[in-house]
């Protein structure tokens, strides 16, 4: 897991650098400041929320990292000497259907939608995200797939 955290990390300063290049291009392309010269603030506030983002997941991998391998030890595919079946084993129940996240996701394109056409839609779509929400978390607790 150390591995991905870098690489996260490294992506961070890679969008630093491209933050420091866009401001810097943006101020040469408009002049400077004293003469009316200004940050392109749309690009450079994306740039710089994605060094945050990247940072945020990449600090958060290298936590987790650090928690499991002292309490697991290292994982097989942190070290050189690791094997494919050493990671073997079950990873978790996953859903065999459900229909819950379509309907999720419909109820999130009406919220959208409703943005741009009207506030009763938003109002309509967060009151279904909402039931859709409960719908999906509580899956399994019900009929004939209640654990």
């Amino acid at each position: 897991m150390k591995a991905q955290a870098y690489l996260w990390i490294i992506t961070a300063l890679v969008f630093a650098v491209f933050a420091g290049i866009y401001i810097t291009w943006s101020l040469w392309d408009t002049g400077p400041a004293a003469t009316g010269g200004n940050i392109e603030w749309t690009g450079t506030v994306a740039l710089v929320f994605s060094v945050f983002f990247g940072l945020m997941v990449g600090f958060w991998l290298w936590q987790a990292a650090r928690r499991s391998e002292r309490q697991h030890g290292l994982p097989p595919e942190d070290t050189h000497t690791g094997e494919i079946d050493e990671n073997a084993g079950e990873y978790g129940f996953f859903s065999p259907h459900s229909w819950w996240p379509l309907f999720c996701a419909l109820a999130v394109a009406f919220t959208a939608v409703g943005v741009a056409i009207g506030w009763w839609m938003v109002l309509i779509g967060g009151f279904a995200i909402v039931l859709t929400s409960i719908g999906w978390v509580f899956e399994y607790y019900r009929k004939e797939f209640q654990h």
